[in-house]
């Protein structure tokens, strides 16, 4: 029985215009009526999904959301329930690489992102308006500092480009995925959304089996591995569709998220 939805948003919940159709609040607030939990499960920080947390009056105290890529699990009144960050060492090494391929490296800590010295300017900015962006010199940054995830944002066929380019033991240190095709993350090794969702339903009392998980994108693989109910939406990459278990009629665009509430929910 599905007692809990978690929604990827670019590509999923959000439309092409980053809005979420009246559709899918309508669908979600039914299912949510029938007692099911939904949480947003996204890679941004939670105050850069403030907004759609608004939208869908999703502010309480037993309201969740799995935020930078399951990094994070927090209530969305901000309280946190499981953390996972990299280390000064493990940012020095990312900057490192991505340098020596030309490749932005922007470095987020909560709802601040540190955008450091790079031979191509990133185009991170124009994705998230919410955040405080920070010029710095990596020299800058304190060794203690709390950095969730790093970024690098740049055109898409030279950004693919040079990810081939990456040594294998670099894949093997840290989880490395494309969000969108101008976006590359890393991330802790084994922090996922999958990872954020288990953390989260220890806390609820359910399990896998009680999770539906939609996305589009190879950061929302894991959870759709996972879940007992991996829903991939008609326009997601290959990777997301041949891990699913079920594959949309509908884009993100056709409203596919309330499409699947109201066969599998309401």
């Amino acid at each position: 029985m599905i007692k809990l939805i978690a929604l990827d948003l670019d590509g999923t919940l959000l439309n092409s215009k980053k809005k979420i159709s009246a559709q899918n609040i309508e669908a979600i607030q039914a299912a949510r009526q029938k007692g099911v939990e939904v949480v947003l499960t996204t890679g941004r920080p939670l105050a850069a999904i403030q907004p759609f947390l608004e939208t869908l009056e999703m502010l309480d105290f037993d309201d969740f959301s799995i935020t930078f890529n399951g990094g994070l699990v927090q209530r969305n009144t901000g309280e946190i329930l499981s953390k996972k960050v990299l280390s000064y060492d493990d940012i020095r090494l990312i900057k490192q690489e991505t340098s020596a391929l030309g490749i932005p490296c922007d470095i987020l800590s909560d709802d601040i992102v540190y955008v450091t010295e790079s031979a191509r300017p990133s185009q991170y900015t124009s994705l998230n308006s919410l955040l405080e962006f920070h010029p710095v010199s990596f020299d800058q940054l304190p060794q203690d500092g709390i950095y969730n995830k790093i970024v690098s944002c740049t055109d898409a066929d030279f950004l693919d480009a040079q990810i081939r380019k990456f040594p294998k033991e670099l894949f093997e240190r840290f989880e490395i995925f494309k969000t969108r095709d101008i976006l590359l993350e890393f991330m802790p090794k084994g922090i996922n959304k999958a990872f954020g969702l288990s953390k989260l339903i220890e806390q609820l009392g359910l399990t896998p089996d009680n999770v539906m998980a939609m996305g589009d994108e190879e950061n929302d693989l894991s959870m759709i591995s996972w879940a007992g109910y991996g829903v991939a939406m008609k326009n997601a990459v290959p990777t997301v569709k041949k891990a699913a278990n079920i594959i949309s009629d509908f884009t993100n665009d056709q409203h596919a998220v309330a499409q699947v509430i109201q066969e599998y929910i309401l």
